[in-house]
Parts: C-alpha cells; sequence; structure tokens
C-alpha cells in the first residue's frame, strides 16, 4: 500500500557569501524540489516547497518568519483555479506536523494498521496513497513560535500568542501567500485540527471581513470552538453530558458494554442532554432514589459501577474514566485515542499520569519530520522543529470573565457567505475533544437561517482525535473530503 520515497534533487533558493554565510535577516529561505506519488491509481506529480514568508508591520518592518511547506500539483492548465487548502493543527503550540505527517500530505509516517501501537524506530516517511494532492494544493502551516517559525525584528512573540494575534499573523500568512502566488481565483478551503478549530471559524470570520476572502470550506477535525463544553467549573456541569457519549464508546470499543455501538452512542448522547442533564443541574438538591437511579443509568452507558457515580456525586471526569475503566488490568487509557492501553504506573492512583496515546505518536512524527525537512527537501536550520511547544504560554485568550466562545464568528462567516460549507469531523473514542462538544455549538447556531444547516454536515470515525492513524479511518478520510471539495 504505500513507498518508499525516492528523493530529488533540490534547489536551496537563497543566497549566501560563502558556504557558512548566514542569510540576511530578512530574508526569505526556500527549498523546492519536485516528486510524484500514486494517488487513486493515478501518478500525481507535484512540487514540494519548504520555505519561510517574513510578515510585515505597516511601515515595512519585520514581524516574523512562518515556516510552511507547500505542495503543488504540476503539469495542469489553470493552476489558478485549482483548490488550495490551507490546513493547521491546535495546541495552542502545535506545529502543523500531524495533518501534514499524518493525514494530507504525499509523505507519511507509517503506523499499525490500527494506530494504536509503535513501530521500531528510527521512523522515516513513505509515501501517502490516500493524499488528497491530487484534487488540491496543500499549505501546512506552523503558527509563530511551532515549528520552525519565529518572531523578527523588534516584535514581541507575546503579540501572536492569543486568539486575536494567531487569527490576525495567520489570515495575514494566508492573504500573502494567496497573492503572492496568484491564487484569488482559486477556490480555498481551511482545516484545522483541534484548537484549530477555533482558528478556521476566527479565520473564515476574518478573511471575509479584513480581505474580502470568502472560502469555500472549513473543515475543523477533532475540533472545538466553545471551550466551555469541556471545562467544568463548579455549578457548571456541561462537560459532564459532552464527555458521556464518548465514554460509552470507548466502553464499548473495550468491551466492558454491549450491543450496537451506533445506537448505544446515540442513546447516551439523547439521555446525557435529558434526564442526566437534569439530575445535575439539581446538584445537592436531587433525591437519593433519582440520584441512585441516574447512577444506574451510567453504568449502562460505561460499565462503570453505579457506586463509582454515586461516590463522584455523578460527576466522573474523563481523565478518572481513563483510569477506572482498565483498573483491573492494571492499565490506563489514552486521551487522544482511548482504544490505546498501556500499564498504569502506580494502580493505586485515581488518575493516570501518562499519555500513552501521545507517546505512540510523538517519537514517531518527531524523528520523520526531522528527516523529511532535512535529508529530503535539503533545509538547513540551526533553530530545533518545535513539534508542541510551551512557549506560547500565557495564551490570551482574549476574554474577562468568560470563557472562549467562537460560534459567533462561524455564525458571521456562514450567514454573510451563503455558499460556505462545513464539514465537522469527530472520533468515537476521542476524549481531548469529544464529538458532542461540537454537536452542542452547531446547535447552538441561532443567528443563521435554517436552510444554512444543510451546510454543516458531520462525519464519524472508528478512531480517537488523530482518527487517522488508523488506516481504514484514514481511507474514508480522504473519501469524505474528496466529496466535500469535489
Amino acid at each position: 500500500m504505500r513507498f518508499a520515497f525516492i528523493p530529488l534533487l533540490f534547489t536551496l533558493l537563497h543566497a549566501q557569501e560563502s558556504e557558512n554565510a548566514e542569510p540576511e535577516k530578512n530574508e526569505e529561505l526556500k527549498a523546492s524540489q519536485q516528486a510524484s506519488v500514486t494517488i487513486d491509481g493515478k501518478k500525481i506529480d507535484y512540487r514540494v516547497t519548504a520555505s519561510t514568508l517574513v510578515l510585515k508591520t505597516e511601515d515595512d518592518k519585520d514581524r516574523a518568519s512562518i515556516f510552511h511547506v507547500t505542495y503543488e500539483r504540476i503539469g495542469l492548465q489553470d493552476r489558478h483555479k485549482r483548490p488550495v487548502v490551507f490546513a493547521f493543527n491546535g495546541g495552542p503550540g502545535s506545529s502543523a506536523v500531524w495533518l501534514h505527517m499524518g493525514a494530507l500530505g504525499p509523505r507519511i509516517v507509517p503506523t499499525t494498521p490500527d494506530g494504536t501501537k509503535t513501530l521500531p524506530p528510527p521512523i522515516t516517511v513513505q509515501e501517502n496513497p490516500q493524499s488528497i494532492l491530487d484534487i488540491a494544493d496543500i499549505v501546512f502551516i506552523d503558527p509563530v513560535s511551532t515549528g520552525f517559525s519565529r518572531v523578527e525584528g523588534e516584535t514581541k512573540a507575546n503579540e501572536f500568542h492569543g486568539v486575536t494575534g494567531d487569527i490576525r499573523s495567520v489570515g495575514d500568512f494566508i492573504r500573502r501567500w494567496i497573492t503572492e502566488n496568484d491564487r484569488w481565483a482559486s477556490p480555498k478551503y481551511l482545516l484545522g485540527e483541534s484548537y484549530g478549530g477555533v482558528r478556521a471559524t476566527g479565520l473564515a470570520d476574518h478573511l471575509q471581513d479584513e480581505y474580502g476572502m470568502s472560502l469555500n470550506g472549513v473543515v475543523l477535525l477533532s475540533s472545538l470552538i466553545d471551550f466551555r463544553t469541556l471545562r467544568s467549573n463548579k455549578a457548571d456541569d456541561l462537560s459532564y453530558a459532552v464527555f458521556l457519549p464518548a465514554l460509552t464508546g470507548t466502553s464499548h470499543y473495550h468491551k466492558k458494554i454491549s450491543g450496537d455501538r451506533d445506537a448505544l452512542v446515540k442513546e447516551a448522547h439523547t439521555f446525557a442532554f435529558g434526564p442526566y442533564s437534569q439530575a445535575l443541574l439539581k446538584g445537592a438538591d436531587i433525591s437519593a432514589e433519582e440520584k441512585s437511579a441516574t447512577a444506574a443509568q451510567l453504568e449502562k452507558f460505561t460499565g462503570l459501577p453505579a457506586s463509582l457515580f454515586i461516590e463522584t456525586n455523578l460527576r466522573l471526569s474523563s481523565t478518572r474514566y481513563r483510569k477506572e475503566l482498565l483498573r483491573d488490568e492494571k492499565k490506563v487509557l489514552g486521551r487522544f485515542d482511548a482504544r490505546i492501553a498501556w500499564p498504569a504506573t502506580n494502580s493505586s492512583e485515581d488518575y493516570p499520569s501518562y499519555d500513552p496515546s501521545y507517546a505512540v505518536a510523538y517519537g514517531a512524527f518527531s524523528t520523520a519530520i526531522n528527516d523529511y525537512l532535512s535529508r529530503d527537501l535539503g533545509w538547513e536550520g540551526h533553530h530545533p522543529y518545535k513539534i508542541l511547544t510551551g512557549d506560547v504560554r500565557p495564551w490570551n485568550w482574549g476574554t474577562s470573565n468568560s470563557v472562549l466562545n467562537m460560534t459567533r464568528n462561524l455564525e458571521n462567516a456562514m450567514r454573510e457567505n451563503p455558499n460556505l460549507k462545513v464539514l465537522v469531523m469527530c472520533g468515537y473514542t476521542d476524549l481531548a475533544t469529544p464529538p458532542a462538544n461540537m454537536q452542542y455549538s452547531i446547535s447552538h447556531l441561532f443567528n443563521i437561517p435554517d436552510e444554512r444547516r444543510k451546510a454543516i454536515e458531520f462525519v464519524w470515525y472508528e478512531a480517537g482525535h488523530m482518527f487517522y492513524l488508523n488506516q481504514p479511518d484514514l481511507v474514508k478520510m480522504r473519501q469524505d473530503l474528496v466529496k466535500f471539495i469535489k
């Protein structure tokens, strides 16, 4: 299914006075080559370009250099009419490596068939026959302070480390890239994973409002747009309802409950936003009888004993669940993908001390991206490629005494652009951004015409947050994206 990558000659397109000379401060670096990949039985010739684009202030001073990797199909007429997808991950603080090397690019990190186990290191990329490069060009963006992207000049990094600064800088990058590559006539799509959903919805509104750039589609992959759905506070119990259907899907995977998985998840969703939410709203005023009845239902949907839900006042966190479900086997579940279960470090503790699903991916992706950029593309850099960094903290959430919610931005974009489509991708065992969070947010878009709701589609996958690491899900993901873009 996958084939080894055959590197071609690269061209390093930046001037140097000597072999060891440093580039000028404001010089944009670029490494480019041509290659091919077989997708859907057809050979696709393409150009890959790793480069930096320097953002400027109003008085033309350097603000930041944005590292990005672009894949463009070659040998076509009317290139300016070809769709282009801008893809990024989330964090905040993540580079685009996961979508780049895990799903969309023509070279991909190999995985085990179901993506739940590690492969022996070192990991190098292989051909990706599930790339969407046959139908669209792709630009992978590393926001400031991630990947090789850095601040420049006298600009302070914290100008980019916040909701508004991040959206404006990535929006400026997209405008510049579109302009400098003559792609204003191209259909334009955004694809954001996780916190990338916040960025994508903000950009859909911002690009339209600031530059008159109307998008054709936004893809929200394992995303969120309202943080209240994921964060529990005293007297705010929404997240317990949001997580329950994902707990049901996970318990079914681990054979702690039986029956039709899809039907059980739907039933859990109905219970979560009906009787369960009503019980939670009562707080300490709930009767002993109703509390016991609710706990019994929670046992039905998770396989965990009702007594545990009584003990936690019907408020079992997803983190505690990850430790409890396979406690008898002395295993903990992954947060990004709860299918993955590894040995617990301390079986007596109530909470997991690590995330095995992150451990499955991190080392493989780190090795693969560094090898690919340096050996295959010939990129030369003195700084480490920051896959996921805490350098963006503290993040400015742009709110005071409230929780970040981007539903209004999505409403604005959809209302003012009657042709904008939205695709929401959900993984059944995602305990980082459980699917019900997006179901809840979409159902609370009150300020768009009813007919516009038909432009929002949900699609489901077997695995978790990065469901594309599961090879059958990667195949389905390509099919869904091809249908959406075409």
